[in-house]
């Protein structure tokens, strides 16, 4: 079974640079960010997001592990987040690797984290996710995230009116 495990210091930089460029893939594909500047912007949104870097408090990194061979599949980067007297478990980044995606390993490692949050006292896992990603709309869905707001983008280079 597909297990989440903390971590290691060497596999950060590749988490990060995945992490990077996946956001940043994101925010053009939702029309958010020109490609001319979103790699950039992610490089600086998540520099502030984990300003230590691995060492950042309060963050939780995760391997993301095959379960037959032990090897890193993808990554799982949650945060504490306090909103009023609630802790909340909120997670930044889910990246399964494209050669192991539509295998059931972001399903199984969402689990074992919701675990992990209820065990560390969290009353409750928020995350974000683009309209322009329906495969993880459904995911969440499935697994019993509920849309809490949604945010709207109107580019008025392209309105005729």
């Amino acid at each position: 079974m597909t297990k989440i495990v903390r971590m290691r210091e060497e596999s950060f930089e590749r988490f990060l640079e995945l992490a990077v460029h996946g956001y940043a893939a994101d925010n053009v594909a939702s029309g958010r960010w020109s490609s001319e500047d979103a790699v950039l912007l992610a490089r600086a949104e998540t520099a502030r997001l984990l300003p230590q870097g691995f060492a950042t408090k309060d963050n939780d990194l995760f391997e993301i592990q095959s379960p037959m061979s032990g090897e890193i599949v993808g990554y799982l980067w949650a945060a504490a987040l306090h909103r009023g007297v609630k802790r909340v478990a909120y997670i930044y980044q889910l990246y399964v690797l494209p050669e192991f995606r539509r295998q059931g390993h972001a399903r199984r490692a969402l689990q074992q984290y919701e675990a992990t949050a209820r065990q560390g006292g969290f009353g409750s896992v928020a995350l974000n996710v683009f309209g322009s990603n329906t495969g993880a709309q459904a995911l969440y869905r499935s697994l019993g995230f509920a849309v809490t707001s949604i945010g709207m983008h109107k580019d008025l280079a392209s309105d005729d009116a």
